[in-house]
């Protein structure tokens, strides 16, 4: 039977095209549909977490992140485009609206040496969907925008998706069409969870009377509310019950009745630019994988989008599977790889759905809720409390349950500057894993997979996965006990392809 791509990716917005970009990288044909003709320009995610841009770096796109949010810190309001520049506390995030700042953080628990990676946080899902759009393009991914996703029919061999242009068949089909992925649905995927409780907008509109709304987050009597800090977004979060029609379109005087419950100001909506309504819904598939079927992104989980997780757990998810993927169609992939996949990302997954739940919990307008959110606030004023909330917002708490006995393995990667001057992201981005070896012993372990494996000097022994995790570190002498072990239970067998 033929096929017409290794892999079908259903969804093309930025978790889709980020694993069609890995997938192509590591050799595999990649096949994206999309039901947008376009990105779709509604107001979503706008800041990165440093795993993503990591991510990011060690394909080489560092600069266009660099150039997004430059561009976009030269949009903000006047009194803040001065914020490189000015003196005072750098802020590091918020957990429910409460804010957080580098003056109680302690800078020595921050995990790793981030690099460039570190300095880059704003930038918006479009500008980032807008990138990978481009590096698609030019790895020869074939991208089809306006074609709908209807059907699908998993067998011992591939994946027929059919399309409202006509069927479409991979090897393997993965479903990064978003919270209501109708690829979940049509597999038989288990998706437990929590029911929603609020009903809440984010937009950016016209509004006259906002004069008497200060910026930044508020608690009130009736809900939760942020404006700013562009002149014409507005967040506003209601207790109250779900929406009576979840699909039906946002007027302005829904948006300006809302505004007015929850802030007590008397708005007046006069456009609205884009928005979104959202609750709660909190759930993740049980598992990431059904036969030849797989799911990434919202796809396999979705939660409300305080504290920015949601396009950084997506984008997790697919440099996680691409590299895995590619391995299992190249036939080099060992025993249980592709199962690697959900045991390393779901506990991740269930730990966002969770720190996405507490946040609601302390916005809660009851006494209970608003008694919890003071003790959190007093917390968040130390250094111990700013310090773990912001490490769990910044991501470099991540770390999975992999074999190997030093401290680093199971991490991301530090970038670490090497003796030429260059950084660890910066030899690989060609997508394979990476060997440093201080001592030039260790490429001899590392015979016969050039095609998988970079080898170059470094300060110690350590073994990077192609997403970036540590795969096996040894500090004394770079010895190389363990690594055989390390490369065949990632790699695969060294030379040809391993047995299927």
């Amino acid at each position: 039977m033929s096929y017409d791509a290794d892999v079908v990716v259903a969804g093309g917005g930025p978790v889709g095209l980020m694993l069609a970009c890995e997938l192509r990288l590591a050799g595999a044909s990649v096949t994206v549909l999309d039901r947008l003709t376009a990105i779709d320009p509604t107001v979503k995610a706008g800041s990165l977490t440093v795993p993503t841009v990591a991510a990011f770096h060690r394909r080489g796109l560092l600069s266009q992140l660099e150039e997004a949010q430059q561009h976009n810190l030269r949009g903000f309001a006047p009194k803040a485009t001065a914020g490189p520049k000015a003196t005072g506390p750098k802020f590091l995030g918020h957990f429910g609206g409460i804010m957080l700042t580098s003056d109680h953080l302690d800078p020595s628990s921050q995990a790793g040496e981030h690099g460039p990676a570190a300095g880059i946080t704003l930038v918006a899902q479009q500008q980032v969907e807008a990138i990978l759009a481009e590096r698609a393009a030019e790895l020869g991914v074939d991208v089809r925008r306006g074609v709908e996703v209807t059907g699908i029919a998993p067998d011992d061999d591939g994946v027929t998706v059919t399309t409202d242009q006509g069927p479409v068949r991979g090897r393997w089909l993965v479903g990064c069409d978003g919270g209501r992925s109708i690829v979940r649905k049509l597999a038989g995927f288990d998706f437990p969870g929590t029911d929603p409780e609020i009903t809440a907008y984010q937009a950016m509109a016209e509004m006259e009377g906002t004069e008497a709304l200060p910026t930044g987050w508020h608690a009130t009597p009736t809900g939760v509310y942020v404006y700013g800090p562009h002149p014409r977004r507005i967040l506003v979060v209601e207790f109250g019950g779900t929406p009576a029609d979840r699909d039906a379109p946002v007027t302005t005087a829904e948006l300006e009745a809302s505004i007015r419950r929850v802030t007590g100001v008397d708005v007046v909506v006069t456009a609205i630019n884009s928005v979104t309504r959202f609750t709660d819904n909190t759930r993740q598939a049980s598992t990431y994988r059904l036969g030849r079927v797989l799911l990434a992104g919202d796809a396999a989980h979705v939660h409300p989008p305080f504290g920015g997780q949601g396009l950084n757990l997506g984008v997790g998810d697919a440099v996680n599977l691409g590299w895995k993927l590619a391995a299992v169609i190249r036939g080099q992939a060992p025993d249980g790889l592709l199962d690697t996949y959900t045991t390393e990302r779901h506990p991740v997954g269930a730990w966002v759905l969770d720190w996405t739940r507490a946040q609601i919990a302390i916005m809660r307008p009851d006494p209970h809720a608003r008694a919890l959110r003071q003790v959190v606030t007093d917390l968040a004023g130390t250094t111990d409390g700013t310090t773990y909330l912001a490490g769990r917002l910044s991501g470099v708490w991540q770390r999975h349950d992999i074999p190997g006995d030093h401290p680093l393995v199971g991490t991301n990667a530090s970038d670490l500057e090497l003796a030429d001057g260059s950084r660890l992201a910066d030899h690989m981005h060609d997508g394979r894993a990476l060997l440093l070896d201080p001592s030039g012993e260790l490429s001899v372990a590392a015979h016969g997979y050039d095609d998988r494996l970079k080898v170059t000097d470094g300060p110690f022994g350590l073994l990077v996965r192609p997403d970036g995790i540590v795969a096996w570190a040894s500090d004394e002498g770079a010895e190389p006990y363990g690594l055989d072990k390390a490369l065949s239970t990632w790699l695969g067998a060294p030379g040809s392809p391993a047995a299927a």
